[in-house]
């Protein structure tokens, strides 16, 4: 039996005469995810990158970086292409270093722990002598840098979460800042192959769980009997964390004695929230101005919370933000002052709904590994600042205590990931996109990273070569059997990079003699001996590819967030400096950022410069951006652009009906969209997902109208805080028009033009 992994689940595909004709959800998944129906067109599709491509002026020696984007490619052989890859980096590592190489893959390319593009390029290029990095995510950036400083690492964390049976158990009133929404858990790095918020959700609330859903959006929390929408105004939830921490202190309903033994920092704190420092008491009055939440709702959550075993959830969306720091901290202050971490049914969450596994209270064994080596370059950047490197090398930078300065990057190489998906403001990122003398893609389809490179290099596909699915915490570890030949003269990462490993003298370091079926052996096996530190006994290779699959057995006791800590913290102290819950960071307090102090605050946004609030947040019909090109994706689209929401009052106010196609904009640039009229979202905010591919009415120059609904032309390029430099995303305003002009066709799907030499 033939199985695949997919970020978003587990399927079995079905292929006749060679050709993929469906792909089946596994009989065990009660929830499985419709993304999976995108995948049978979309592979073959005009879309797909059949042969290696060249842009043309850069195929003839002209280079001429500003044409990216706006002149035809020329396709070529493998030998013709692979030879100009080598010799560019080549050129750039005998003329500027290794220092001037950005191996920028980002982004989910793959569930195969072997055909992971990313560690592929990373284990190539640091066979070549290293490669500047990046560092954190755009999705969690600011959690990343800041958990380690007050509580520990975010890979552990999430591995530790309270297992959603545990809740069901034990949990009494669940408190959802940014909700729990269903789409955001139909995925997993690594693949999910057996969906659970609904099942869960459905649990807890026939236990009788009762849900606050703190968010703009209503459904970003559905489901549950008991749930109550406080539609908060978008980027306040610190100020009403810091409100509901007053009631608690205030009125005694604060645990001292877990906060004395548990944590350090609390008179610090302290001070801040009774105003003894500022002369602004932190008061659910103060609140309610910020939030728009009454100031008697925020003290009656307060005392609700105060008398119930409670769960305290933030989503990943609110610190991608500017200070998005803080509703972090605030969590885990909340939830310290409460006295319920490690408690059955109680404490806080960093993500249950934004990825599957998290509460799934499996072992957090993660399956094969292929090595990326070691990295000689300690030039690196925080992920979200690519156009500041391009555009500023040699400049200064604070980061997590750190000040460091931009290297100055000739060479981009990318696998598994598009760039102009993830980052903001894209008319900025024009502008450095032209920078570098070389950028060489990895890529499956004719996205906007293949259309703004020099070197495109077509890939397979999961489908199109042998792998292993497996992610921390997930049911199941699956054999991925190859079920359809690579599409034109596609091939896989590991060749395409031993291919140029040959041409640059470093085979024998990157391949080790092995090819990739010895890998998969090789990999499997080396995780066995892991697998025995979470108690998991694992078959041998012949039998697990023979079987298909293997499933992770359950811990013996349900998992419960930080509990030896809280029996013992002597004996289990936490990795922060003082081995306790850093209410009070001396550590962070010493790095001197303004934007980010020793202890959580509350700190002002941007003056917003138009009337609407911009939320840009994860799309239900793909995975970021993958398959927009697919079927379920583009059904979604509103006469071919992506649906936008907005309440019907402003969009009364401005003359917008449903299904209009309407425009977007600010400073930064516009868009196009469809509109969705919905009471489900508050007055004052608009929501749109991100992922829509990047189509510009005129490519290559910075500021053209963007027709096909991709929301970061217009959102904030800037780091959260100088600790962090995460993606602020979500602190973006904008205004909406009715468009009232000739609809520009959407051309993101079609391949470029193509050119001979």
């Amino acid at each position: 039996m033939s199985f695949t992994s997919l970020h978003w689940g587990a399927y079995q595909p079905q292929v006749v005469d060679g050709e993929l004709q469906a792909m089946v959800p596994v009989a065990w998944d009660k929830d499985p995810s419709p993304i999976g129906d995108s995948v049978v067109g979309a592979i073959t599709s005009p879309t797909r990158i059949r042969r290696p491509a060249v842009r043309r002026s850069f195929l003839t020696g002209e280079g001429r970086p500003e044409r990216r984007g706006q002149e035809p490619f020329v396709e070529v052989s493998w030998a013709v292409a692979l030879d100009l890859v080598a010799g560019e980096l080549q050129r750039v590592r005998h003329e500027h270093g290794n220092q001037a190489i950005f191996g920028g893959s980002y982004g989910w390319g793959s569930a195969g722990r072997f055909h992971h593009a990313q560690s592929q390029l990373h284990r190539f290029l640091n066979t070549l002598g290293g490669y500047v990095f990046s560092t954190d995510s755009y999705s969690l950036g600011a959690g990343r840098v800041l958990m380690p400083h007050i509580v520990g690492n975010m890979d552990w964390l999430l591995a530790r979460h309270t297992s959603w049976s545990n809740l069901a158990e034990h949990c009494e009133l669940f408190v959802a800042f940014g909700g729990l929404p269903h789409k955001n858990a139909q995925t997993s790095p690594g693949g999910a192959s057996d969906h659970l918020l609904n099942e869960a959700l459905e649990n807890l609330s026939n236990a009788g769980v009762q849900f606050v859903n703190v968010s703009p959006l209503r459904d970003d929390l559905a489901g549950p009997a008991h749930n109550e929408w406080l539609p908060v105004r978008p980027g306040s939830d610190t100020a009403l964390m810091l409100a509901l921490a007053w009631v608690l202190v205030t009125e005694n309903r604060h645990d001292q004695a877990f906060i004395a033994r548990c944590t350090v920092g609390f008179e610090r704190f302290a001070q801040y929230l009774l105003g003894e420092l500022d002369g602004q008491p932190k008061t659910p009055g103060w609140a309610a101005a910020l939030t728009d939440i009454p100031a008697a709702q925020i003290t009656e959550l307060a005392r609700r919370m105060a008398s119930k075993r409670t769960m305290i959830n933030i989503a990943y969306s609110l610190q991608r933000s500017v200070h998005g720091e803080q509703p972090f901290w605030m969590t885990v202050t909340l939830a310290a002052l409460l006295g319920q971490i490690g408690l059955p049914g109680g404490g806080f969450g960093l993500g249950y709904g934004c990825m599957n596994n998290t509460g799934s209270g499996r072992k957090a064994f993660s399956g094969p590994r292929f090595s990326q080596g070691s990295n000689k370059v300690k030039d690196f950047i925080p992920v979200a600042r690519v156009t500041d490197m391009l555009l500023n090398p040699g400049a200064p930078f604070d980061y997590n205590g750190q000040q460091r300065h931009y290297p100055d990057i000739r060479l981009v190489y990318w696998a598994g990931g598009n760039i102009f998906h993830h980052h903001q403001d894209l008319n900025r990122l024009l502008e450095a996109w032209q920078k570098p003398q070389t950028i060489v893609v990895h890529e499956q389809y004719w996205t906007a990273q293949a259309k703004y490179a020099d070197i495109v290099l077509p890939a397979t596909t999961s489908l199109e070569r042998n792998d292993i699915g497996s992610a921390a915490s997930d049911r199941f570890m699956i054999a991925m059997h190859k079920a359809i030949e690579p599409v034109g003269e596609s091939r896989d990462d590991y060749s395409i990079f031993a291919d140029l490993a040959q041409r640059l003298g470093v085979a024998e370091a990157f391949t080790e003699g092995r090819d990739a079926e010895d890998w998969l052996r090789t990999i499997y096996e080396e995780s066995r001996g892991r697998a025995g530190e979470f108690d998991i006994e694992l078959p041998d290779y012949d039998r697990f590819w023979r079987d298909g699959l293997f499933e992770v057995q359950r811990p013996v006791e349900d998992r419960v967030l930080l509990k030896d800590f809280r029996e013992d913290p002597e004996a289990h102290p936490l990795t922060t400096p003082s081995g306790r819950i850093e209410l009070f960071s001396e550590r962070i307090a010493g790095f001197g950022y303004a934007d980010c102090p020793g202890h959580p605050v509350w700190l002002a946004k941007p003056v917003p410069t138009h009337a609407l609030h911009l939320l840009s947040n994860q799309p239900r019909t793909r995975l970021h951006s993958q398959y927009d090109h697919g079927a379920y994706s583009r059904a979604s689209k509103i006469q071919g652009r992506e649906p936008l929401t907005l309440n019907p009052l402003d969009a009364r106010a401005r003359g917008i009906r449903d299904g209009d196609v309407i425009k977007v904009f600010n400073a930064r640039g516009a868009f196009l969209a469809g509109a969705i009229l919905s009471d489900g979202i508050r007055p004052g905010v608009v929501q749109i997902a991100t992922g829509a591919w990047f189509d510009p009415l005129v490519h290559g120059a910075p500021g053209s109208l963007e027709k096909h609904g991709n929301p970061n032309v217009i959102t904030h390029d800037i780091g959260a805080s100088s600790l962090s430099q995460g993606c602020s995303a979500q602190t973006a305003s904008v205004e909406v028009v009715k468009w009232q002009g000739e609809l520009p066709p959407v051309t993101a799907f079609e391949p470029p033009v193509f050119d001979t030499l």
